[in-house]
């Protein structure tokens, strides 16, 4: 497993995969281990893919501080793991909550980025706000699913500010397109791969300061690919509408009939979509 040293002296590790040029994975929960992305339905046949473990998850350390699990200092692990890598520019994908990190570090470090591809992406680092009535108009488009009653109940109990533990897990069929054994387990597994005390303190005060991203994301040059679900509940496309128009060079690519997990609910559209965005001529 190989691992470099943070500026703080935590070792952290990556797992290599794949064949082609490095792709650095950044992956969400927020502080959730790297193992939940697979090899990204297939990723890995057309890039080497660079997936990390932040801080206090997967093969790596646990920080001496508990609040450099904040997402704005983990900005200069990844920074770190792009000099161990030698690269002068480096493709950066990230995931879900990790995507905060990425726009972070890419509104940081704009020239070591190459291209950026933001999956069913958070909007807590742009400041963005998903209305309620748009999360309930995604939630309804899954009306005909047999767990769909119980599940909008418990959303509804969220958006009141009523919910508890259980809501929380009633709605987690709304995550995939399909509520299979392969979706339960992808997510059952999530209970041990996530760190929650280093979620708690990764977008904790002074971790975001929105306009600030704004403004230095206005000028990236870099491409940049917002690929969103079509069913996704956490990032509903009105969202990633918004957020996409940030970037000066960004595409918005909307996958029909996927969740949050695109890779996992069509893994032939999320590659296709994902490689040809990746490739020297991807726009």
């Amino acid at each position: 497993m190989p691992t470099f040293s943070a500026p703080d002296g935590t070792e952290l590790a990556y797992h290599v995969s794949g064949d082609g040029p490095p792709l650095v994975c950044l992956p969400g929960g927020p502080m959730q281990d790297s193992r939940y992305l697979g090899d990204l339905g297939g990723l890995s046949a057309h890039r080497q893919l660079v997936m990390l473990d932040l801080r206090g998850t997967g093969r790596s350390a646990t920080p001496e501080d508990p609040a450099s699990y904040r997402c704005d200092r983990l900005v200069d692990d990844v920074e770190s793991l792009r000099e161990h890598l030698g690269l002068d520019r480096m493709d950066l994908l990230a995931h879900s909550g990790g995507t905060n990190l990425a726009v972070l570090y890419a509104a940081r470090h704009p020239d070591r980025v190459g291209r950026l591809a933001l999956i069913t992406p958070s909007v807590m680092a742009l400041g963005i706000t998903v209305p309620a009535d748009v999360r309930r108009e995604t939630a309804r488009l899954r009306r005909d699913e047999p767990w769909f009653p119980t599940a909008y109940a418990a959303l509804e109990a969220i958006v009141a500010g009523k919910a508890n533990a259980d809501s929380f897990q009633a709605i987690a069929p709304f995550w995939y397109a399909r509520w299979d054994d392969t979706a339960q387990a992808h997510r059952a597994a999530e209970h041990d791969q996530r760190n929650d005390e280093a979620a708690a303190v990764y977008g904790t005060e002074g971790a975001f300061a929105p306009t600030t991203t704004r403004a230095a994301l206005a000028r990236l040059t870099s491409p940049v690919l917002v690929l969103a679900g079509e069913l996704d509940l956490n990032s509903p496309p009105p969202a990633m509408t918004e957020l996409a128009a940030l970037f000066p060079h960004a595409n918005l690519t909307v996958q029909p009939a996927t969740a949050h997990f695109p890779w996992l609910d069509d893994a032939t559209r999320f590659v296709t979509t994902t490689a040809a965005f990746l490739s020297p001529s991807g726009v």
